[in-house]
């Protein structure tokens, strides 16, 4: 059963897609989020899509193409095709700048295109990769190539730092960026979102939630499987600590959601508010949700059909940010 309300759609950069305001990110379809099998997996796939989402982001990574192989079954069996942009770079072995060759680059994104099944790639974002490559003109040059022979659609980035964006924006065929954005995470508004729109480069908004923090419902006891990330990377043991908890101690970032929820108030849960935070900010193009389940998903979808924050609210959560977040994570991200 499809919506009968569609989602609210935004023009993504100069791609000429438009995408919904709600996407979805697919990490824990593949995994490092603890074992997400393949029947709940199509479940939130088929969840979202029936709910009006256009958009699924995903990267060759993701349980060694796993995420990859899931959309495209999922896909496969409905007979639609919505927006999927995906990410290539991570699987550079060594992981440095020298290995991003346009031989390296085409392998990624050939591999890419098999398990999605498609010949043209909507979208390719450099995965978080060297600082190095975000000013290297041979892989935009390698980019471009792949652009002219179809092999995808469109190039973009996702990056950590608010500086890799704003370095990416220095190349013209740059169609997007993808940066973590949430509650927590509030530099990216400062001079990264107004330097994309001014350029006309879609921003997709990733860890909303600060990896679950932001729904409100964790506790200092609360306890994660070994195989996910918000236990074995919560000081960047495995990959940059910012992409877990969003940088912030898990005990401090407990004590601030506890606030988000008291501000959020009881009508409306604490998850779909941070998302509609996010989407409410100019320069959003999407927010990109993980879920694990059918009902997280959908819980996610609701943020775009609830009201903005008001004036009093949004002034509460820039003091929980100032007391509370800003010392961990402002000046390292």
């Amino acid at each position: 059963m499809t919506s009968s309300t569609p989602l609210e759609t935004r023009p993504l950069g100069r791609t000429g897609a438009d995408v919904s305001v709600v996407g979805l990110g697919t990490w824990q379809l593949g995994g490092d989020w603890g074992d997400v099998s393949s029947a709940d997996a199509a479940a939130v796939l088929d969840a979202v899509l029936d709910a009006g989402v256009t958009l699924l982001d995903t990267a060759d990574v993701y349980g060694d193409g796993k995420s990859e192989e899931r959309i495209r079954q999922s896909l496969a069996a409905r007979g639609e095709r919505p927006f999927v942009a995906t990410k290539a770079g991570r699987r550079a072995d060594p992981f440095t700048a020298e290995q991003y060759t346009p031989e390296n680059l085409r392998a990624w994104i050939d591999r890419s295109r098999r398990n999605l099944g498609v010949d043209t790639l909507d979208l390719v974002q450099l995965h978080c990769p060297p600082r190095g490559v975000y000013s290297d003109e041979r892989v935009y040059d390698a980019l471009d190539a792949l652009v002219a022979e179809q092999a995808i659609a469109a190039y973009g980035v996702s990056v950590e730092t608010v500086e890799e964006g704003l370095t990416a924006l220095q190349h013209p065929n740059v169609q997007s960026i993808q940066v973590i954005c949430n509650i927590f995470r509030r530099k990216p508004l400062e001079e990264l979102l107004p330097a994309a729109a001014r350029a006309e480069v879609g921003i997709l908004a990733r860890v909303p939630l600060a990896s679950g923090l932001l729904s409100g419902k964790y506790s200092t006891d609360t306890t994660f499987a070994a195989d996910d990330h918000r236990n074995y990377n919560r000081n960047g043991e495995a990959f940059d600590v910012g992409e877990t908890f969003s940088g912030v101690p898990f005990d401090v970032g407990v004590a601030a959601a506890r606030e988000v929820a008291e501000i959020a108030g009881p009508d409306v849960s604490t998850a779909a508010f941070a998302l509609r935070w996010v989407i409410d900010q100019p320069g959003v193009t999407a927010v990109i949700p993980g879920a694990r389940n059918m009902q997280q998903a959908l819980g996610n979808v609701a943020a775009a059909s609830i009201p903005s924050l008001t004036d009093s609210q949004l002034a509460d959560l820039e003091r929980v940010y100032d007391e509370r977040i800003r010392a961990s994570v402002h000046d390292r991200w």
